[in-house]
């Protein structure tokens, strides 16, 4: 497996290998050492690659990933794998704010806690936290699901379209327009596939469904404080 060292490479020349291999779809396995909580780490990759991180990354790490599968050892800053696409993003440790933000596709595994804001505005990606998330969580998020196994923090689903939000343990308040939901058997297959493709240790009998009221769609009056 080739190495790419970052207490000898520049970041830039990094994120240059990972994207001409992806992009040459081999298939290749990288393995980045000394990340030093750099930023933008393995970005851009546009292809069918599996890289390990082995330590923290600063902000945006994994950002526009499309086919990759990205592990990272420890933990990372603001806005890991913001635009995703497809592949998987599996992060070790924590989750700083915006986790997964406009994510269209693909599986983001968060297997410690995410901060505030995590899949705000998601699209479409998938994203399992095996611990706690913050406030303002899926604020706006309209496509995909956002599974967390502990507790979640103020507004969750604030604004939310048509994402699925399941949560096993409490949360400390619900945004504008989002309410708890029943537990159809469709959703139970959802949440099934989703802890098991991240090695969740949980039943889905044991989350709650959260998604949107949909009073927000159209202007009314009686909702003005909403808004």
């Amino acid at each position: 497996m080739p190495t790419l060292d970052m207490s000898s490479m520049e970041l830039r020349q990094v994120n240059e290998t990972l994207q001409t291999a992806a992009k040459s779809q081999a298939n290749e396995a990288f393995e980045i050492t000394n990340p030093r909580g750099s930023h933008a780490v393995a970005v851009g990759l546009d292809g069918p690659l599996s890289v390990t991180v082995q330590g923290s990354t600063g902000y945006y790490c994994a950002g526009m990933n499309k086919d990759a599968s990205i592990r990272v050892t420890g933990s990372t800053g603001p806005g890991v794998a913001e635009n995703m696409m497809s592949g998987e993003v599996v992060i070790e440790g924590d989750a700083s704010q915006y986790a997964g933000a406009t994510g269209h596709g693909g599986l983001l595994n968060i297997k410690g806690n995410a901060s505030s804001r995590c899949g705000i505005s998601m699209k479409g990606i998938d994203i399992v936290v095996h611990g706690n998330i913050g406030h303002m969580c899926a604020f706006m998020a309209q496509k995909g699901n956002l599974v967390v196994l502990g507790d979640a923090g103020d507004a969750l689903g604030d604004s939310l379209y048509e994402a699925r939000l399941f949560v096993r343990g409490s949360v400390k308040s619900l945004g504008a327009d989002c309410i708890e939901k029943e537990m159809r058997p469709e959703h139970i297959e959802i949440l099934t596939d989703l802890l098991a493709r991240a090695g969740a240790d949980a039943k889905p009998e044991e989350f709650k469904r959260y998604g949107s009221a949909r009073q927000l769609y159209n202007f009314k009056i009686d909702n003005v404080d909403a808004y």
